[in-house]
């Protein structure tokens, strides 16, 4: 896994020259962080080697080094420029590393802090509903913000606590704490028509507008005042109103429209709607629209649908089909409407939004993978479909629109053969070593050696052993070639294999500790890969006896498809001076690529027999 781009190996410096260093059998060096590096961490460490034996020094003071000359010190950072100089007899190497503040800054003087003023870009709402304002100036002012004729004052609120990013849950780090010290300030307004921010008097000639029509309120214009001084800034977006009347809707283009928790990429995602998906729009923010069930989605992964009203649809009877290695269960509506999927133990659960149901009369038989098939309605607008499994196991899903039914495909489990010699016979496993190209050389080791690399090297070894037992098996790269994230995953939905394994070595984020973070790390997403990632994970720590990082759920793009259990396997980290060795090592690959056949093999076998 890259959290950063670790970069080349920094030039020396060498009190004797270079003939020195042309002498020396390993050069002192750190492939990580570059010279310049910025960050906002309290600390940092220095990825790199130099030969075995001697001493090696970060600002006069020794330092670990592995049995092979490598070393990983975290070191801690202060606000602004920090030099790291490491010695190694007559070599020198002098790094520097600038840390920042994090969150926004105090602003300086009767001043807005740059970038605080709501909102930053257009933003649309339906009429009457409550937006709060928002802006970070200096303590003991007066802020005010004015919009369409109405006046507010905005309270100092009080210390803020800030989140870590997700990445600090790997590190254990995720706990709050407090914000830096800028004051904000915040209110609240309903956003009515303009006719009725004149209150009870309506000046003589106002034009009213067209309720059928959006409405534009202007950009916000705040003030602040303080010690006798006072500034006024307009703020970077406009807010407007939705039509009161005939609301937009809009139908979603892209094959998965991806739907969020809120408007940018920040935020969690929601089950993806299927193309031809329609809902009306009930906001707006910048590039992302905000649909009535709720969700947010990209404005480009939609289009207007003209003189649509607001999707609503009836549901009658429901049945089942065949149709290769799925069932397939068909849902008849009136218009495709947004669906929401939740997958728990033995059950998966369909939801439709703006669906009444009168549902009477269901074909759904049980058979080896459905044992009972239920309904109920939520709310006056959402209908529940939910599905119960014989095994706890599921093997993958699909969610797609014909014409305005949905289809609901499930996956059998896959076949597994009683032959000692091709027990995976008929079996199609996607194996995905990480990362590839010149540009994308993920995690790197003291050496500087490439994750890349070692990732190709352990899967073609896995590959050999799994078509050995008859596997089908579908590699997403065998060169050294640049493939994405979304690229990879798009080949696993594409190929729909039994399973998919993902195999790459770790690194930390820079508040890390690479000397004493080692082992196997396992993430998963969704349900019916949590078996999968678990007994992995344990059958490689137990029988290749490594230190376990544990097994965490993420949102990777290729844990995210759903077509079939999708793992990612982090076998080591690369960034530990003692781990890197054994990574390395042609014999520990061997074994390591056994260890992961079998645990492959072992599970199916379970998986599929219960």
């Amino acid at each position: 896994m890259n959290w950063s781009k670790h970069g080349l190996v920094l030039s020396m410096v060498s009190v004797l020259g270079m003939a020195a260093i042309a002498r020396a059998e390993q050069p002192l060096g750190v492939v990580y962080p570059d010279d310049g590096h910025e960050t906002t961490a309290s600390q940092i460490f220095l990825i790199g080697t130099a030969a075995p034996g001697g001493e090696v020094t970060v600002n006069g003071q020794p330092i670990e080094r592995s049995p092979a000359g490598h070393f990983a010190p975290s070191l801690p950072l202060a606000l602004g420029e920090n030099v790291f100089t490491l010695r190694r007899g007559s070599e020198e190497l002098v790094l520097r590393v600038m840390r920042v503040a994090a969150g926004s800054a105090a602003p300086v003087g009767t001043t807005f802090a740059e970038g605080s003023l709501w909102p930053a870009v257009d933003i649309a709402r339906q009429p009457g509903e409550t937006v709060c304002f928002g802006a970070i100036a200096p303590p003991a002012a007066t802020v005010s913000v004015t919009l369409a004729g109405q006046t507010i004052l905005l309270a100092p609120q009080p210390s803020a606590v800030d989140l870590p990013p997700n990445s600090a849950v790997l590190t254990d780090l995720n706990q709050p704490a407090t914000a830096d010290a800028a004051q904000r300030y915040q209110g609240c307004l309903p956003l009515s028509q303009p006719a009725l921010f004149y209150g009870n008097s309506i000046p003589t000639g106002a034009v009213l507008p067209n309720p059928a029509q959006p409405v534009t309120l202007g950009q916000p214009d705040y003030q602040l005042q303080l010690a006798g001084e006072t500034l006024r800034q307009t703020a970077p977006g406009s807010v407007s109103l939705l039509p009161l009347l005939n609301p937009p809707v809009v139908q979603v283009t892209a094959a998965a429209g991806t739907a969020r928790t809120g408007p940018s990429t920040d935020y969690s995602r929601l089950t993806p709607l299927p193309q031809g998906t329609r809902d009306v729009v009930t906001g707006r923010e910048g590039g992302w629209l905000r649909l009535g069930y709720g969700a947010w989605i990209r404005e480009s992964e939609t289009q207007p649908v003209p003189n649509a009203a607001p999707p609503q649809t009836l549901i009658r009877g429901v049945r089942s089909r065949l149709a290769g290695e799925w069932t397939e269960i068909v849902f008849p509506l009136q218009v495709p409407v947004p669906v929401s999927l939740h997958q728990g133990d033995r059950t998966l659960s369909l939801t439709l939004h703006h669906t009444v149901a009168q549902t009477d009369t269901i074909f759904v038989p049980r058979d080896r993978l459905i044992q009972r098939f239920d309904w109920q309605q939520l709310s006056p607008t959402q209908t529940q479909y939910t599905v119960q499994f014989n095994s706890r196991h599921q093997w993958g899903y699909k969610l797609r629109y014909e014409g305005t039914s949905l289809i609901l495909s499930l996956r059998h489990p896959p076949p597994v053969a009683n032959s000692r010699r091709q027990p995976l016979a008929s079996v199609r496993i996607f194996l995905d070593p990480g990362h590839g190209g010149p540009d994308d050389l993920g995690s790197r080791g003291p050496t500087g050696y490439p994750e890349k690399d070692v990732n190709l090297v352990v899967t073609e070894l896995l590959r050999d052993r799994l078509q050995a037992r008859g596997a089908t098996v579908i590699m997403s790269r065998t060169d050294d070639i640049d493939l994405g994230p979304n690229e990879r995953a798009a080949l696993i939905v594409e190929q729909e294999p039994h399973l998919a394994l993902s195999i790459h070595y770790n690194a930390l984020p820079d508040d890390g500790d690479a000397i004493n973070t080692a082992g196997i790390g396992t993430f998963w997403y969704q349900n019916q890969a949590q078996d999968l990632a678990e007994f992995l994970h344990d059958y490689l720590v137990t029988e290749r006896d490594r230190p376990s990082y544990g097994v965490f759920w993420n949102n990777l793009a290729l844990t995210r498809p759903a077509v079939a259990p999708a793992v990612l396997l982090e076998l080591g980290f690369l960034i530990n001076p003692t781990e890197f060795e054994w990574i390395v090592d042609p014999d520990e690959q061997e074994s390591l690529a056994d260890a992961l056949a079998d645990g492959i093999e072992t599970w199916l076998r379970q998986a599929v027999s219960e």
